[in-house]
């Protein structure tokens, strides 16, 4: 199993992404923005930065980079594909997620440890959470204030799309439905506001990102017929 870790103009989450593979063991490679096929990887992840210095919106200038007519590519194979705060940005500028982000409630960069909910734990990425479970991952942003009509909300919701969503008790960018992460229809494009690569131990405040990336890993080897060691 190989990942790829993207990295355009601007990306700072990169680095932690590749460390977060390496932490379950598994192959990891940067890309650069350059690089038109991706048919050697089998996940990829689009990491948090400011992209080309978020011009015009953040992810709008990402999303026209050579490499996203191969992530298409990727995608259309049913390859997973994991979005991280710009990265999430990204995937709604290049159509690949549904909806849009606006400046955060407040307008002020926000940077701190947050409370949420798995809301959906029968996806490829959040397999190894309890359905309902209480997780604690970082944030770093500043237009992390999710937006979609309400055709697409409902349709999302029906689906089972919505995946992570902020605690009642705090929403830190006024996302619409309190949403911090969704998944396409098809179930292998996820995309998420907060951090997971940066919380895979307790010594950093949280291990609570680590099994987004043992959930990807479960899911792909059961796909493939391989199994996971316990």
């Amino acid at each position: 199993m190989k990942f790829a870790v993207l990295v355009f103009p601007g990306s700072n989450g990169d680095i932690d992404s590749y460390r977060a593979v390496k932490t379950i063991g598994e192959q990891v490679e940067y890309v650069w923005h350059e690089t038109t096929d991706l048919s050697d990887y089998d996940v990829i992840i689009l990491p948090g930065g400011a992209t080309y210095g978020n011009y015009v919106r953040p992810g709008a200038l990402a999303s026209h980079a050579a490499i996203i007519d191969g992530l298409k590519q990727a995608v259309e194979q049913g390859k997973l594909v994991i979005g991280i705060s710009n990265g999430f940005q990204i995937l709604t500028e290049a159509g690949l997620l549904p909806g849009t982000f606006m400046p955060n409630e407040g307008l002020k960069f926000s940077c701190k440890y947050t409370s949420l909910v798995v809301e959906n734990n029968a996806t490829a990425f959040t397999g190894d959470y309890k359905a309902a479970e209480q997780i604690s991952l970082p944030i770093a942003h500043a237009e992390g204030n999710y937006y979609c009509d309400s055709a697409t909300l409902a349709t999302m919701q029906a689906n089972g799309q919505i995946v992570l969503r902020y605690a009642a008790d705090y929403n830190p960018d006024g996302s619409l439905d309190n949403i911090a992460g969704i998944v396409n229809e098809t179930g292998n494009v996820f995309g998420l506001m907060p951090h997971p690569e940066r919380a895979m131990d307790e010594l950093f405040g949280s291990e609570d990102g680590k099994r987004i990336f043992t959930s990807i890993l479960k899911a792909w080897r059961e796909k493939n017929g391989t199994t996971v060691n316990s």
